[in-house]
């Protein structure tokens, strides 16, 4: 049966890398999908495990030749998902997580329709502030933007099927994996997985 196809979606600061990881130690079933940037790789990323890192000469050769499912610019740097890489997964029935923003995640609903969308948002935006800050990693200005475009991403959050607010890093961890399992509970995914017992169940 094909594997499961999930979108997890958030502002920057909101702690979505933190869940995934999480979840992708909880639960080994779950692949996390390699997206490609041109921003620069933060402070322990490596090319081929976070991102696959190119120059944006080299995004766009990609882009331009057909390659992504999906791009999109987000605070001044490009972000794409390899198309042919994720069918072959769910076709061979791996559950796939994709981390991309609202705008990239319309674009792949289009041919995955049937992917379970979550969006992570922060307590407030007041703690989002202190969680930019408390990073370390962007400057001042960087910050401002992000900020700035927080809102407008956040707006999109009645786009998606499961809603995380991530106040307590535990409890919103939780809450992801069990979106991950009910979502293996669906009935369409049962059914394809115990083929004999719902032929049985259909019969006259």
């Amino acid at each position: 049966m094909p594997g499961t196809l999930f979108i997890v979606t958030a502002p920057s600061g909101a702690g979505k890398t933190t869940l995934v990881r999480g979840l992708l130690q909880r639960d080994a079933r779950v692949q996390l999908s390699i997206s490609y940037t041109t921003r620069d790789p933060r402070p322990g990323e490596q090319d081929g495990r976070e991102y696959h890192f190119v120059d944006v000469a080299t995004f766009r050769a990609l882009r331009d030749r057909g390659e992504f499912l999906e791009w999109a610019e987000v605070h001044g740097n490009y972000y794409a998902t390899s198309k042919v890489w994720l069918k072959e997964q769910i076709e061979a029935g791996r559950d796939t997580l994709l981390e991309i923003d609202w705008q990239g995640a319309q674009q792949v609903r289009k041919h995955f329709p049937d992917a379970v969308g979550v969006f992570i948002l922060p307590p407030s935006m007041e703690a989002l502030e202190a969680r930019l800050v408390g990073r370390g990693t962007d400057s001042p200005d960087v910050i401002s933007r992000r900020l700035l475009g927080a809102r407008g991403e956040m707006r999109h959050v009645a786009e998606f099927d499961y809603v995380i607010i991530n106040d307590e890093i535990g409890a919103a961890l939780d809450d992801l994996v069990a979106v991950v399992r009910a979502a293996r509970l669906r009935c369409g995914n049962q059914h394809l997985r115990h083929p004999e017992y719902f032929a049985f169940l259909e019969q006259d």
